[in-house]
């Protein structure tokens, strides 16, 4: 059986500029796609980034009634769509995975800016592989998942992290730690005594900034996870949250970017400063020695 096509960033990026210009262009999907050789389901899964034209000549008779004339401006779409067939880590990536992830994760890697938070845990992008490790086989008998689906989780999570240490444009990224979640120990003593010394260590760099909301506030508290990713040039904000059905939820509406920003907002007036998180942190790791 073959593969099921994932969303790739390249392919995420060129839906949102065709989108940007069917609509300057004042079409709908059906008008846009009249008289064309594909149909209306071809080119609302080339907006979302799930599907790429099979010929160059499909990009350009589209653009063509867009009425997009500069030769430039044709031949650099085209490329981004040549760009956008090749394959990208991800893609290669278990098909249990959870709904919506593959798009979550062509999403995520043309963020340039990411805020987060977790209730209930250390957000994946902070987590050490231990950490990661024992957190899924924590929950495998429950979610009845396979030891192949863990380890390529796990190995998903890792390579995602590098975001942060890369020597080109790092992933910059503003996480609100939740102290309830700093004290659910998971993997023993030394996984978290790692975890910690991870989230001292990360917190040094200039690309990320870590405030801790302590339980003792009496502030707002999100009740599900809040991912906010400030994405390239040109491309709209994006919130991604779990479903209470596990299924990652990811969404551009203004309406619920708006919502997820308050909430973070609201986090972070009630969180220590990032000065005081190295401190924290080293306190809650002599607290699980002792």
């Amino acid at each position: 059986m073959a593969a099921r096509p994932q969303p790739t960033a390249r392919r995420i990026e060129l839906g949102h500029e065709l989108r940007q210009l069917r609509k300057e262009a004042g079409l709908t999907m059906a008008e846009a796609v009249e008289g064309l050789p594909f149909d209306e389901s071809t080119l609302q899964r080339v907006e979302t980034g799930w599907k790429s034209f099979r010929q160059a000549g499909h990009m350009r008779d589209l653009l063509e009634r867009y009425g997009i004339t500069d030769e430039d401006e044709v031949d650099r779409l085209v490329a981004l769509q040549r760009e956008a067939s090749s394959r990208e880590w991800w893609t290669g990536s278990s098909t249990t995975m959870l709904s919506g992830m593959p798009r979550f994760l062509g999403v995520e890697s043309v963020a340039r800016e990411i805020r987060v938070f977790h209730p209930a845990v250390v957000p994946g992008l902070l987590q050490t592989e231990a950490y990661a490790r024992a957190l899924h086989e924590l929950h495998k008998p429950i979610e009845e998942t396979t030891t192949e689906f863990v380890r390529q989780s796990v190995q998903t999570r890792m390579r995602r992290k590098e975001a942060l240490t890369r020597d080109e444009d790092p992933l910059k990224l503003w996480a609100v730690l939740n102290e309830p979640a700093l004290r659910y120990h998971i993997g023993g003593a030394d996984t978290m005594r790692e975890q910690y010394a991870e989230l001292v260590e990360l917190a040094a760099l200039e690309n990320v900034t870590l405030q801790v909301l302590p339980q003792a506030g009496n502030g707002y508290v999100a009740l599900h996870d809040v991912t906010i990713m400030t994405l390239d040039e040109g491309l709209p904000t994006t919130v991604q949250t779990d479903t209470a059905w596990f299924t990652v939820a990811v969404t551009d509406k203004p309406r619920e970017v708006g919502r997820f920003a308050r909430m973070f907002d609201a986090m972070v007036a009630g969180a220590l400063p990032p000065g005081d998180t190295p401190k924290f942190l080293h306190q809650l790791a002599r607290e699980i020695t002792e």
